[in-house]
């Protein structure tokens, strides 16, 4: 293989060409590897970290067909489900199974035949089930109680067991968690993030993508996410390979209604650092190399800024490091706790009137979850970032496995400065090669790439001491997968 390099004061993409230092012998470390010269983010004059959060590897370019879609995006159509969602007067997972025009129940069946609605447009791509289970009795369920998901998964193409999933929940409450009789309108908490469900459903019911697309509406969200907890662990018992999993909980309100400036264009996305799933060994490891910041969620995260930009989808993401609002979870966790990549999606700035509480005026304020608090505009800007990192998840190849970064010199060395990583090949046939990414410790994105080729190990003269490291894969479209951050071997 030729060997690439990336020069003193590069910043962006490398470019292949002579070393100023001499090599390493690719076959003394690894038959399948390249060589790098070595890399100075931080002492070059030219080097500068990236504005905003966006990564500075690639100006990124967009599938025509990605913008026809979000151009298709309906505020009328995301209206019209949130006014019918409302109208079932509570949708509170302990009420009533049976009622036509009341209670969980109705709402239910009004989703599931939307949704098979939806997936007859489809050709027989898409497919729609009620994953139906009874919960025991729990704190917040006094009786054994029928739980629904509704859920309908668009088949991959090409490498079908490797899933992207996005939920919004149709349960809905009030004040007292356990009042399963009064309204809960439930429109912003979270008839929004149902809206937003269907509203891609219908929008990618026509198209196939490599990678296989799950909507779901969920339920019990609100006594303890047992909708999502039992969606999750069908899942992982099926074997099923989770690469990124979208909670939209609470995406309707451009503003806060409390005196504070709105902020129509922002929408919060918040990503876990450390996994929930990590073992005690595994944090040991995070701490020694600094990689707190590079769990799989965070990863996630990364790529959905740089693929679903403001240009693009109307929107700005404010990615917070944190698994949700402060000692707050929602669905996404659920999905976190099987070691899944996943994210909650949401409004700017919650109005705490407006959730979980009676409808009814007090002084003079308005309390409860009303459409009157819902703009349609913004549910619909949010649910182009979606389909934006949607599209862009399921059609680029798969995130690279088993990625490793060996930590013992080459043999008869006291000790390297150099890197060498190894991973598996990805089952895509498209795939045409691998890039190594690397940041400062301190930047919050990707700021440099080395192209090297289809292969599956690389020895780099860097030193691991200094920056981060990770893996993508890239196709003959020049899409790109989300990075793979690797574990340490001896």
């Amino acid at each position: 293989m030729e060997n690439t390099h990336i020069s003193e004061n590069a910043h962006g993409s490398a470019s292949p060409g002579p070393s100023r230092r001499a090599f390493v012998s690719a076959s003394a470390v690894t038959a399948t590897a390249a060589v790098a010269a070595p890399l100075a983010l931080s002492t070059s004059p030219a080097y500068a970290r990236p504005a905003g959060l966006g990564s500075a590897l690639d100006a990124p370019t967009f599938d025509p067909a990605l913008r026809q879609l979000l151009g298709q995006v309906d505020p009328n159509r995301i209206k019209a489900t949130i006014q019918r969602l409302v109208q079932f007067g509570t949708r509170h997972t302990a009420s009533s199974q049976t009622d036509p025009v009341r209670g969980i129940g109705a709402a239910t069946a009004w989703v599931t035949q939307q949704m098979q609605d939806i997936a007859a447009t489809s050709g027989g791509n898409m497919t729609v089930q009620q994953q139906t289970f009874v919960q025991p009795v729990s704190s917040a369920i006094p009786v054994p109680t029928t739980i629904t998901n509704v859920i309908a998964t668009l088949q991959g193409t090409a490498s079908p067991e490797r899933f992207y999933v996005i939920t919004g929940h149709l349960d809905s409450r009030c004040s007292d968690v356990l009042d399963f009789t009064s309204d809960a309108p439930g429109a912003d908490d979270d008839g929004s993030g149902v809206a937003c469900v269907l509203e891609l459903a219908r929008l990618f019911a026509t198209h196939q993508f490599p990678g296989t697309i799950v909507l779901a509406t969920v339920a019990g969200e609100e006594q303890g996410l047992y909708g999502s907890s039992h969606m999750a662990a069908q899942m992982a018992a099926a074997g099923n390979d989770v690469q990124g999993m979208f909670s939209n909980d609470i995406i309707g309100a451009s503003h806060s209604f409390d005196g504070h400036k709105p902020d129509p264009f922002t929408v919060r996305m918040f990503l876990e650092g450390i996994p929930t799933t990590a073992t005690p060994n595994q944090i040991s490891i995070m701490q020694s190399v600094g990689g707190e910041n590079d769990g799989v969620s965070r990863q996630l995260g990364r790529f959905v800024v740089s693929v679903a930009p403001f240009d693009l989808t109307g929107m700005n993401i404010r990615t917070i490091w944190r698994r949700d609002r402060y000692l707050r979870g929602t669905d996404s966790l659920s999905f976190q706790r099987h070691g899944y990549p996943a994210a909650r999606i949401t409004e700017p700035r919650e109005n705490f009137n407006h959730e979980h509480q009676n409808v009814r005026v007090e002084n003079g304020v308005q309390f409860g979850d009303l459409i009157e608090f819902v703009d349609f505009d913004y549910v619909a800007r949010v649910t182009r970032v979606n389909a934006a990192a949607l599209w862009a998840l399921a059609a680029s190849p798969s995130t690279p496995k088993d990625l490793v970064i060996h930590t013992a010199p080459p043999a008869g060395l006291p000790g390297t400065n150099l890197s060498s990583l190894a991973w598996s090949a990805n089952p895509e046939t498209n795939v045409t090669g691998y890039e190594v990414v690397l940041r400062e410790t301190t930047d919050d994105d990707w700021t440099g790439k080395i192209p090297v080729g289809n292969v599956t190990s690389v020895t780099l003269d860097i030193s691991k001491d200094n920056v981060q490291m990770g893996v993508r894969a890239v196709d003959s479209q020049g899409n790109h997968s989300p990075v793979a951050f690797p574990t340490v071997v001896n």
